[in-house]
């Protein structure tokens, strides 16, 4: 009986073994938060000073993940970058594609992005962000200037027909305006990059929150809600389910032997 009891014990205790194990092997492996660059397609290695950013980049040239060939090539109605058309229904309005541009611009070139960088098995990158905090202003006016241009997706980030290598509407998709498909704000900003971004309840200039637009001559307030966020994920980070895991030990021997 006592064999077989210890037999049970030691099955148990692997158990929590490995399930300890699978959880650390689930964490993100990237550990730098600040001042880096994602591992995708065109996002160089590390960040550092672009002087001759394109128009809506401009904002990142001191300290950017994108060159200046990518910048230019984010302003083009259909990127050489991706191949990615804006006016796949119609001529996009241009203060609508203006906040495209300048999403692209913050995808391609920020650094303060890496407390929401996770790791992704897609051809094209192993990483992107998820989540970030975006201040709800800059989501209201993304939202305000495109309602009235046209799409015929909710999520942008798959789903499209590329046999023209180029993206178009998949069969049956209607094109419609953007309030259609996207009936608020939120909808918008979170839905069509596949949650990229979250809307957050902060304003600019709070800290807490990713700005979009930005003026660079009071420096880069992103810089400040990275710095912030990687703190709070730091002091979170010793705090794990290992030891609750292993106290549920003597509780299973108890269990065992009562």
């Amino acid at each position: 009986m006592a064999g077989q009891v210890t037999m049970q014990l030691l099955f148990l205790l692997l158990l929590v073994a490995d399930g300890w194990g699978i959880m650390r092997q689930s964490r993100p492996a990237r550990t730098e938060l600040l001042n880096v660059c994602m591992d995708a397609k065109h996002h160089k290695e590390k960040p550092g000073p672009e002087d001759k950013l394109h128009d809506q980049c401009t904002p990142w040239k001191k300290n950017a993940c994108c060159s200046a060939n990518t910048s230019q090539e984010l302003h083009k109605d259909t990127s050489l970058l991706y191949n990615f058309n804006w006016d796949h229904c119609g001529q996009m309005e241009a203060k609508c594609k203006r906040h495209f541009i300048q999403d692209s611009c913050l995808y391609e070139c920020s650094p303060n992005l890496g407390p929401w960088i996770r790791q992704v098995d897609q051809s094209w990158r192993k990483e992107r962000f998820l989540d970030v905090p975006l201040c709800r202003e800059d989501c209201q006016s993304w939202w305000e200037d495109c309602r009235t241009s046209h799409t015929c997706k909710t999520n942008w980030q798959k789903g499209w027909n590329w046999t023209s290598g180029m993206n178009e509407c998949p069969v049956k998709a209607a094109c419609h305006t953007f309030e259609f498909y996207f009936p608020t704000p939120a909808a918008l900003c979170e839905g069509l990059w596949d949650h990229a971004y979250k809307v957050s309840n902060y304003s600019r200039g709070s800290g807490r929150c990713i700005q979009m637009w930005f003026d660079p001559a009071h420096g880069n307030p992103n810089e400040e809600v990275a710095r912030f966020y990687a703190e709070a994920m730091s002091r979170a980070a010793p705090r794990g389910h290992g030891p609750l895991l292993f106290c549920l030990v003597p509780l299973l021997l108890l269990w065992l032997l009562g």
